[in-house]
């Protein structure tokens, strides 16, 4: 018998190959025969730096780089095990969680560390770069990352626009000779999950503005100075961004990325999946267990456990999926491959101890999962 884990992380429980060793202890205890192949997963948010390092044997890389509020944030990507993959979380460097509540203001937020922290993968050597965007509390559509990898965004005394949401309404010329040359050496891939188009009552500034500290009257100036970017990105690159889905992610990061590295978005599920060779893998499978550390009616929407049951559905390999807790709406997840869903939590408990058990409550219902699988095929 072969069985996949392929369990995302369980939010400040355990990451994702922590999961999975408490899956496959479970399993263990009473399927001692069987063969084990553990995937560790992420969906392009947090913890993905984390997989690719545990799936691939691959190593974190700290730096000190300019956080969003222009003050020094301690920040990290990963390399996998080859050296030819980084990946990057802008989180890490550009989060929402790096500004107190209190300073949120979208105008004045930059990505100056993401493109430092871009910046540092690219003198490693790599081949391609893997980004997640979520989380970020920027809306400058990238131009402190164009600015940190050598690009000129000038105004129009030919000095450097401030790189903020702000500042945008600045921008006059764009210089791009001066990028790092080996940008167009790399291939740029985004795990993006938002069709979001740059500007619009739909768009980055009007949607994601508000939880990013901005005011009504803030969000209408900063749709304005997207619009107004994305028409210079037209005039000297010869991009149209302004409207493309997706380009609305992270602030308006995900139409700098396509407009300055080529970058392509993808769905981050499936590009962990990609990237994580899972479809070789579950082809031959008998059983496929997947998990996070909640389920609900947000799952469908491109989560770790859809975007594996879509593989393990192709090959007709029954998914079970491990939880944290089940929320509302969670039986959507069985018209998309997955056949029982389980919530690790045996009694009523504080958030506290949950998390601090959850090793050990995940370990406890995979092998109940795994005595019932017995069972039904003795």
């Amino acid at each position: 018998m072969n069985i996949v884990i392929a369990p995302d992380s369980f939010k400040e429980s355990m990451t994702a190959l922590e999961a999975a060793n408490a899956i496959e202890e479970g399993f263990k205890a009473i399927l001692p025969e069987a063969t084990y192949v553990k995937v560790p997963m992420a969906d392009g948010g947090e913890g993905t730096v984390q997989s690719i390092i545990d799936a691939t044997g691959g190593e974190m890389k700290k730096m000190t780089v300019t956080g969003p509020l222009n003050t020094p944030v301690e920040a990290f990507y990963g390399l996998s095990g080859d050296k030819k993959i980084a990946v990057i979380e802008m989180a890490a460097s550009s989060g929402l969680d790096k500004v107190n509540p209190t300073d949120r203001n979208p105008l004045k937020t930059t990505t100056l560390g993401f493109g430092e922290l871009i910046k540092g993968a690219l003198d490693e050597g790599v081949n391609e770069i893997l980004l997640g965007i979520g989380g970020s509390a920027t809306n400058d559509a990238g131009a402190g990352m164009i600015i940190s990898l050598g690009g000129k965004l000038l105004d129009k005394n030919g000095e450097s626009i401030e790189p903020t949401g702000e500042g945008l309404a600045e921008l006059e010329t764009i210089d791009v000779s001066g990028m790092h040359p080996r940008i167009k050496e790399v291939s740029f891939r985004v795990a993006c999950d938002v069709d979001n188009p740059l500007t619009g009552e739909n768009g980055a500034s009007y949607i994601y503005g508000p939880q990013k500290g901005g005011t009504e009257e803030q969000l209408e100036h900063l749709d304005q100075n997207l619009a107004h970017f994305a028409k210079k990105v037209t005039e000297y690159l010869e991009k149209d961004i302004e409207n493309v889905p997706g380009a609305g992610a992270a602030g308006g990061l995900g139409g700098g990325l396509m407009a300055f590295l080529d970058a392509q978005l993808q769905r981050g599920g499936d590009l962990l999946v990609e990237m994580l060779d899972l479809e070789n893998k579950i082809k031959e499978a008998d059983l496929v267990i997947t998990g996070e550390g909640g389920i609900n009616h947000q799952t469908i929407f491109g989560k770790t456990p859809i975007a594996v049951s879509r593989v393990s559905k192709k090959y007709s390999v029954p998914t079970i999926a491990l939880a944290g807790c089940l929320n509302q709406g969670y039986e959507n997840i069985y018209n998309e491959g997955i056949a029982a869903a389980f919530s690790i939590i045996p009694e009523f408990t504080p958030l506290e101890t949950a998390l601090e058990n959850g090793y050990e409550n995940l370990r406890a219902v995979a092998k109940n999962v795994a005595s019932v699988y017995k069972l039904s095929h003795n």
